[in-house]
């Protein structure tokens, strides 16, 4: 958006606007971070190869941290929003899921993403995460409603679950996971990428329609 603005200011004053890149931050834990894959299979390099190949002038950043929670990221969301960051996409809490972090805890964190996000007029898409049930239903269903609730206070677009792609039947997406069984491999990714882009493409558009 501080982009767009530039080149409106420039095309009033007589000179040639051309399309900025748009610049996207993915903060997010090991599944943004591409955990287990070469650097090019991982989901920034995949959705940005995706993006391009569909007409988008983009570059995503890679703000994925294996292992880290709400808390992490937001204690590194001040320098993961320099200047020329357009748009955020946010997904974390399945660390916190995994660890039982306090449900309010972690809406608490995700809530000063979003408003620090705000506070620099970027676009969000928010992404949730399907909560194991290991901590009880109670918890899962606690865990699990921030993010819708967060996305809609906040305008974020919303994604329930970034793994959605590869289905709830652990067979079925056994052949896309690594040997870990938690992570996609480079194909699982691929599928991800497909799922999640035409919510990327929004986001794109959230930059472009001050």
């Amino acid at each position: 958006m501080r982009k767009l603005l530039a080149a409106i200011v420039v095309a009033m004053w007589g000179g040639l606007a051309t399309a900025e890149e748009i610049v996207i931050a993915a903060l997010g834990d090991s599944l943004t971070h591409g955990y287990g894959l070469p650097v090019e299979q991982g989901f920034v390099p995949q959705m940005q190869a995706w993006l391009r190949g569909q007409g988008a002038e983009v570059t995503l950043i890679n703000a994925g941290v294996s292992g880290d929670t709400t808390a992490g990221g937001l204690a590194r969301l001040g320098w993961t929003l320099t200047p020329e960051v357009d748009a955020l996409i946010v997904a974390l809490g399945g660390n916190d899921a995994l660890r039982g972090i306090a449900p309010e805890d972690a809406r608490a964190n995700l809530t000063q993403i979003l408003e620090t996000a705000s506070e620099n007029e970027l676009p969000v898409l928010l992404v949730g995460i399907r909560a194991p049930g290991n901590f009880g239903p109670d918890y899962k269903a606690e865990f699990e409603a921030i993010f819708p609730d967060l996305a809609q206070a906040h305008g974020a677009i919303y994604v329930p679950d970034f793994l959605a792609a590869l289905g709830r039947d652990p067979a079925g997406y056994a052949p896309f996971l690594q040997a870990d069984g938690l992570h996609p491999n480079a194909d699982g990714v691929a599928l991800v990428v497909k799922d999640l882009g035409p919510s990327v493409q929004a986001l794109i558009k959230a930059v472009q329609t001050p």
